[in-house]
């Protein structure tokens, strides 16, 4: 179990909060907006209305025992850098900010934020991808850099083995589970004699930039 902080109980922050805490994570959600945290109160582990603008604020929390400290505040800059600021120097190795736009997160990423989201460009960013390769049924992305995705079987690999295929060598992607077509149950660690047919679909890990270049295969 991992221990998260998270800053500013807004639409995003109180969702990042309730969804962590559902996956099993101790969870401490702070907002100055006492409304707010009797709101979010049932759906984590602690919810505390405070300042985290006030070092002394943070210190009483214990904000120095969690993993990863999330600042959800995006709307107000100058109170986003500030917490920021605080956290990082109260030595919390893991901090994750919420921007409003690429200048805001260039801030934040020169004061030592270690991941800077742009929640609303990063949804249309997917939208868009989604939109343009017709053949991707549905991305989770694990990071910047690998995700995982289930697309449709390009017309190339109808009626060839995974063994045959090796896609894990010619694409740098392994294939984790097939869906037959016509078929509600997934095969997760599929055989490597199974043989695609038009229809199936598979699910693949791997880098983001590996992954798309099968989406476009079709």
């Amino acid at each position: 179990m991992k221990t998260f902080a998270v800053i500013g109980m807004g639409k995003f922050g109180f969702s990042v909060a309730k969804k962590l805490f559902e996956l099993g994570h101790e969870v401490l959600a702070i907002d100055l907006d006492q409304n707010r945290i009797q709101a979010v109160s049932e759906y984590v582990t602690h919810a505390v209305a405070c300042d985290a603008k006030e070092e002394s604020a943070l210190r009483a929390v214990g904000i120095r025992n969690y993993d990863t400290v999330i600042v959800a505040i995006g709307e107000d800059v100058t109170d986003s850098v500030l917490i920021t600021l605080l956290v990082k120097e109260l030595g919390i190795k893991n901090v994750i900010c919420k921007a409003m736009d690429r200048n805001h997160k260039k801030i934040l990423m020169k004061i030592g934020a270690d991941r800077v989201l742009i929640p609303e460009q990063e949804m249309g960013a997917k939208l868009a991808l989604s939109l343009n390769s017709n053949n991707m049924m549905e991305v989770l992305e694990l990071s910047d850099v690998y995700g995982v995705a289930e697309v449709d079987v390009p017309h190339k690999w109808i009626g060839r083995s995974i063994k045959d295929l090796n896609v894990r060598k010619r694409y740098d992607v392994n294939i984790i589970a097939v869906q037959p077509d016509g078929k509600d149950d997934i095969e997760v660690s599929p055989d490597p004699d199974y043989a695609f047919a038009e229809g199936d679909r598979a699910v693949l890990v791997g880098r983001n930039e590996d992954i798309n270049v099968i989406y476009n295969m079709n």
